[in-house]
């Protein structure tokens, strides 16, 4: 069984937290091009994953690379 958390950063759907039945941590699966450098990315927790996406889709945002801001 996996549960999964909707990753969502200011309004957008940027992917998903994933955890495995067996696996402790988290892992994310990217939608949005803004944060594929961190797909399959294992964190601690969702809530430090969460923010880590936060932060390199706001960073991509504030540089004007990938799509960031669009669906």
């Amino acid at each position: 069984m996996q549960t999964s958390t909707i990753v969502e950063v200011d309004g957008v759907f940027v992917g998903a937290a994933v955890r495995r039945f067996d696996a402790e941590a988290p892992r994310f699966y990217a939608t949005h091009d803004s944060v594929r450098a961190l797909h399959d990315e294992i964190s601690p927790d969702i809530a430090t994953l969460t923010a880590r996406v936060a932060h390199q889709f706001r960073r991509a945002r504030s540089l004007g690379c990938g799509s960031a801001g669009r669906n």
